[in-house]
C-alpha cells in the first residue's frame, strides 16, 4: 500500500476544536525535545500517529479510559499497544502486585513467583517443558534465535518480509547504527507464499539454525493477513524435515487469541514461542517457552538482567493468567472486537465508505478500503480523537488495535457513536 506523504502537520491540527488542544502535551514534548534524542522515540513518537491532532502524554487510566496531560479523556483501542489486556489498573492484578511489592521486588535472587509462573505456563502451553522470562519482546525473540544457533551450529535465520520481532539488528528495520554483517545471515520470505519459503530452506540447506513466524502477518501500515490454509503447518513440517528450530513469536497476539498460544489457533506446532505484551497487564515482563529437546542448548545461552527476575511483575502475571482462564477472556475478546467491527462496517455502510476491517477481531487493523494512502483515515482517527461530550475514541490509523476485557458493549456503542461524528466531519471536510 503507498502511504501518504506524511502524517497531519502540527498546522493542520486536525478536529482541533481550540486553538491548543494539547497544550500540556506540546509543552512537555518542547521540554523533551531539549533532553531526548527525538523527545519520544520509537513507536510512541507523535510521527508514527498524528503529530499536532493526537496526545502526546498520558496521566492516568482506568478501565478502557485513559486521560491525557491535558485533562482530555479517551476511550482507548490501543491498550497500551498491546499490554493492556484486562484493563487498566485492574484491582484483582494490582491488589496482588502491592502485596509483592510490599514483600519487595528486585532481590539478589529471584523467588518463588518465578518457578510458580514458569510452571504456570508450561502448564498452559501444549508443547512446552520450561520458561525464561525477560522484559521485553525482544529480549526473548533474540534470545531464541540464538538458542535455536546453539542447537543446530548454523547460522542462517529465516523471516517474514515486513514481519516486527523487536530492536535488535538481525530484525531491525531501521538501517541506522547496522552494519552488513549484522544481517549477513538473515534470509526473508513473504507470507503466504510457499514456494518462495522453500526456495529459500534449498537455497541454504543445512545451514539454517531456526525459521521465525508469527501466528499471523500484522505489518505496520498495512492490512493484517491470516495464514493461508496449511501455510504454517507446511513451514512446521519442513523444518521438523531439516532440523531447523520453529520459533512463534506471539508477543501481539499472545493470549488474545487462545491461552495456550496462537498456534492453537491456527494448528501448527512451534518449537519456542515468545510471549510479552499481555501477559503482564502493563507490568514489564516476557517470556519464552521451548520443547523439552532445546533445554540443554538454552541452558547454555546466557540470559540475565538485573530487572528480569523481578517479583512484583511475575506475581501480577500468575494473576493475570488466573483471570485470562476464569473469565474466558479470549472469547469475550473476540465478542467485543466482533461487535466494533460490525459497527464500524455498518457505519462505513450508512456513510457509503467502505471500511475494511482484517486480522482477528480482538487485535484488528482498519482502514478506508478505497484509499492507497491513509490520508482520510488519518483525518477520521483524529476527529475520533477528539471525540464528543469531551470523550474521544483512540483509534491509532496506521497501527493494529486491541481489545481488552474492559471493553464493555456499552463502552463499544459509545466509540461507534463517536465514530459515527468523526466519520460524518471527515466527509463533509473532502465535499
Amino acid at each position: 500500500m503507498e502511504l501518504s506523504s506524511g502524517t497531519v502537520s502540527p498546522q493542520e491540527r486536525i478536529g482541533a476544536s481550540n486553538a491548543q488542544p494539547y497544550a500540556e502535551s506540546m509543552a512537555l514534548f518542547r521540554r523533551a525535545a531539549q533532553v531526548i534524542p527525538c523527545g519520544i522515540y520509537g513507536h510512541q513518537s507523535p510521527a508514527a500517529t498524528l503529530p499536532g491532532a493526537s496526545p502526546y502524554y498520558a496521566a492516568r487510566a482506568e478501565g478502557c479510559r485513559y486521560w491525557d496531560v491535558d485533562g482530555r479523556e479517551y476511550l482507548d483501542f490501543i491498550c497500551g499497544y498491546g499490554p493492556i489486556v484486562l484493563g487498566y489498573r485492574h484491582p484483582e492484578v494490582e491488589e496482588v502486585a502491592e502485596r509483592q511489592r510490599r514483600d519487595g521486588d528486585t532481590f539478589n535472587h529471584p523467588t518463588a513467583r518465578m518457578v510458580e509462573l514458569a510452571e504456570r505456563l508450561v502448564s498452559l502451553v501444549d508443547f512446552a517443558s520450561w520458561a525464561v522470562f525477560g522484559k521485553n519482546g525482544s529480549d526473548v525473540t533474540s534470545w531464541a534465535v540464538r538458542v535455536a544457533r546453539e542447537s543446530t551450529r548454523r547460522k542462517k535465520i529465516l523471516r517474514l518480509s515486513g514481519g516486527y520481532h523487536g530492536i535488535d539488528p538481525w530484525c531491525n528495520h531501521s538501517p541506522a547504527g547496522i552494519i552488513e554483517e549484522d544481517r549477513a545471515h538473515v534470509h526473508t520470505f513473504h507470507w503466504n507464499d510457499l514456494e518462495g519459503f522453500a526456495q529459500l530452506m534449498r537455497r541454504h540447506a543445512g545451514k539454517v539454525a531456526c525459521v521465525i513466524v508469527t501466528p499471523y502477518h500484522h505489518p505496520a501500515f498495512g492490512d493484517s493477513i491470516l495464514p493461508a490454509r496449511g501455510f504454517l503447518k507446511a513451514i512446521e513440517q519442513k523444518c521438523r524435515d531439516e532440523g531447523v528450530v520453529l520459533i512463534l513469536d506471539d508477543i501481539r497476539a499472545g493470549f488474545r487469541l487462545h491461552l495456550g498460544g496462537s498456534h492453537r489457533v491456527f494448528g501448527f506446532s512451534p518449537d519456542i514461542i515468545c510471549f510479552s505484551k499481555a501477559l503482564g497487564n502493563g507490568h514489564p515482563i516476557s517470556a519464552a517457552l521451548g520443547r523439552k529437546e532445546l533445554r540443554v542448548p538454552a541452558s547454555r545461552v546466557f540470559l540475565t538482567g538485573s530487572f528480569w527476575n523481578s517479583a512484583v511483575p511475575m506475581a501480577a502475571s500468575l494473576k493475570v493468567l488466573d483471570i485470562l482462564e476464569r473469565d474466558d477472556v479470549p472469547a469475550k475478546l473476540q465478542r467485543s472486537g466482533q461487535r466494533l467491527r460490525e459497527g464500524l462496517e455498518r457505519l462505513g455502510t450508512e456513510f457509503g465508505k467502505d471500511i475494511l476491517g482484517s486480522g482477528p477481531a480482538a487485535v484488528p487493523f482498519y482502514r478506508f478500503n478505497d484509499e492507497s494512502n491513509f490520508r482520510q483515515w488519518q483525518r477520521f482517527c483524529a476527529y475520533a480523537m477528539e471525540g464528543e461530550g469531551g470523550v474521544g475514541a483512540f483509534f491509532h490509523p496506521h497501527h493494529n488495535w486491541f481489545l481488552s476485557a474492559a471493553h464493555t458493549d456499552a463502552d463499544i456503542d459509545q466509540a461507534l457513536e463517536i465514530a459515527r461524528v468523526a466519520m460524518q466531519r471527515t466527509l463533509e471536510e473532502t465535499i
